[in-house]
């Protein structure tokens, strides 16, 4: 179901219409549903520690910030700690390796395009629109999901998490990617899951659409006021 506010029909049928020049996805929980692969990672990374299992229910709840954050917070979880802060660095230095090292050889073993993801990057790609992605994911994996996905070919810009010095909510990407582009804020959206996306489309003063379905740490996105809010990406055709 839609829950577009009155208010903000005028943005979607500006983005239906196609009256923008520049559209910014995040991947995770956005383009993809990439949860079954990093929770196997996960869950191997705390085996080798001698750790329970965390499995994809809690995953879901701590994607969002990057990979070093998501071990941060299994481990935090795990270790019964009240903040990420206070696990001890070298516990995360080899859980952080177990897991980088298993997610590098099955990245895309259960990671899945959500419905609607092909058809707007196609038909937005076709009809001139400049599509850039925004991922807090780290660099290694960024393009080589990308591609195994089909849909590399989509993106004239890919800024993962450590691109830049700061990653979202700051927004930097975002600014970056619009300067690189020659587009201006102004003829620019942003789709992504989570406050994290909202937060820095605010901050650079782009248009935010998000969708209900994605990893926003267990809150239901629409209560953060996206500027748009869609249960599929196919809603914007």
């Amino acid at each position: 179901m839609n829950r577009v506010p009155p208010s903000n029909h005028d943005l979607l049928n500006r983005i239906r219409e196609r009256r923008f020049r520049l559209a910014l996805f995040d991947l995770d929980g956005t383009l993809v549903d990439s949860v079954p692969d990093l929770a196997d990672a996960i869950d191997y990374s705390l085996a080798g520690l001698g750790y329970s299992p965390a499995g994809e229910g809690l995953v879901r709840l701590w994607v969002g910030n990057g990979a070093p954050m998501l071990v941060k917070r299994a481990l935090a979880h795990t270790l019964s700690l009240t903040s990420t802060e206070a696990v001890p660095e070298e516990v995360y230095q080899e859980a952080y390796q177990r897991f980088l090292d298993h997610y590098q050889q099955h990245f895309a073993n259960r990671t899945v395009l959500y419905s609607g993801t092909l058809d707007l990057l196609r038909h937005w790609h076709e009809q001139g629109i400049t599509i850039g992605l925004i991922t807090n994911k780290p660099g290694q994996f960024t393009g080589p999901l990308c591609q195994e996905l089909g849909i590399s070919r989509y993106f004239s810009v890919m800024l993962s998490g450590d691109t830049l010095p700061v990653k979202k909510p700051d927004p930097m990407p975002l600014l970056h990617a619009c300067r690189e582009l020659g587009i201006p804020t102004s003829e620019t959206i942003m789709i992504g899951d989570s406050v994290h996306d909202l937060n820095a489309a605010r901050a650079a003063d782009i248009s935010a659409v998000c969708v209900s379905y994605g990893y926003n740490h267990g809150a239901d996105i629409c209560e953060s006021g996206p500027d748009l809010l869609v249960d599929s990406l196919a809603e914007l055709l």
